[in-house]
């Protein structure tokens, strides 16, 4: 009798078509460093470095205290679902019901959800470049295809309606705008932003827009392309506490939308997290019907991080960049540094900036380009301070 022939377990295809997340990444290799007793200045993570505001906390430690500790609604609690449609009715003026609403585990959790229960294999997505990280890996794992538009770093890396439409067809299902965006803290024309609703709407064409950043402005007021006439019938929002409330531990994201996505979204998430935390959902409800002074405050400190990033990248000999309009990231070109030390693309210029000058950046190839780092400036400025001071001289000496 034969030996039965040995079978080796495998991994199942679908995760092949994801990376790890660059940012991920980038933050633990710090952090491995720090356990080193190295002294690492990080721009890489997109978090605030301001705490929780106290109302906020309260609530959460109010909800423990009184043993709202059990399993919720799989799509969030009515309370909160309702706080959530108020708070984007007051900022834009939408009409949204709590059937059009779904809670989740933090804002990528709910562009999981929409491209899961959206997306078929073959289906194309257009992916405005440079973006974010998560978005090309959650389209690959539904087996659709992302078709990059590239945007003009001359001109702050806008984007236009004119630029995506040559790349329309039939197999296109879906448009991701993130405005403003993650990394290059470009904000999209309002104007645009009509022409693309308009472009997407004829077409039968989802349109996806993340507001993670939304009230992160710099100027003019935080837009909404939802509150256009008819664009509930083909927009898909979504939305996060994160970055607005310094949350970002907390987990909440939230998702507006059609009531058959929201219920098929919901569905799914009923087998896969379940419910968000409902410690953090009584907190969320806080945040969204609270005082929003912490906000502004929040804005103005970044206003005055950012003044202070442009004038220090503008003095770094080879270094040039497109001003954010908004969010909290700088994206900086150093491609005139290439060819120096071995470095020949963004990816080399952050290991070696991490491993000599001890500051953790991004590269750009994590979001479709290869000449950027991403720098988050949501950092205190004595980070700020101490970081750019090591990039100049980093810089500097590569250049000697």
């Amino acid at each position: 009798m034969q030996p039965a022939q040995e079978k080796k377990l495998t991994l199942a295809d679908r995760v092949n078509l994801i990376s790890m997340s660059a940012t991920m990444k980038v933050s633990a290799e710090a952090a491995r460093l720090k356990r080193e007793g190295v002294d690492v200045v990080g721009f890489g993570a997109g978090e605030p470095d301001f705490p929780t505001p106290e109302n906020i906390k309260r609530a959460g430690i109010r909800a423990i205290e009184e043993n709202f500790t059990k399993y919720t609604q799989a799509g969030g609690i009515p309370e909160l679902k309702e706080a959530i449609c108020e708070r984007h009715g007051k900022d834009y003026g939408t009409s949204y019901t709590p059937a059009e609403c779904m809670v989740n585990v933090g804002g990528k959790h709910t562009i999981f959800n929409y491209t899961q229960v959206l997306l078929n294999p073959g289906d194309e997505v257009i992916v405005p470049v440079p973006y974010w990280v998560t978005y090309k890996d959650v389209v690959n794992y539904t087996g659709a295809k992302c078709v990059f538009v590239k945007t003009d770093e001359e001109k702050g890396f806008t984007l236009t309606a004119d630029m995506i439409e040559p790349h329309l067809t039939g197999k296109t299902k879906m448009v991701i705008i993130n405005s403003p965006s993650n990394p290059s803290g470009a904000v999209l024309d309002n104007g645009e932003f009509r022409k693309i609703l308009k472009m997407t709407a004829e077409r039968g064409i989802w349109l996806m827009t993340d507001e993670c950043y939304d009230k992160f402005v710099y100027s003019g007021e935080p837009f909404s392309i939802a509150a256009e006439p008819g664009a509930k019938e083909n927009v898909i929002i979504v939305g996060s506490l994160s970055k607005t409330y310094s949350m970002t531990g907390w987990r909440i994201g939230f998702g507006l939308g059609p009531k058959e996505v929201i219920a098929a979204a919901q569905k799914l998430q009923s087998h896969s997290t379940s419910n968000p935390v409902s410690i953090a959902q009584k907190a969320a409800i806080e945040a969204l019907r609270g005082p929003q002074d912490a906000v502004q405050e929040m804005l103005e400190e970044y206003r005055r991080r950012r003044a202070y990033v442009i004038d220090r990248v503008k003095a770094i000999p080879g270094l040039k960049m497109a001003e954010p309009g908004g969010a909290f990231y700088a994206y900086p070109n150093v491609s005139a540094v290439f060819g120096k030390n071995g470095i020949h693309c963004s990816l080399d210029f952050a290991e070696q900036l991490l491993k000599q000058a001890h500051v953790a950046a991004v590269p750009g190839e994590a979001f479709g380009t290869t000449e950027h780092i991403r720098i988050s400036y949501a950092a205190s400025m004595s980070d700020l301070e101490r970081g750019f001071d090591r990039i100049q001289k980093f810089v500097e000496s590569l250049l000697v």
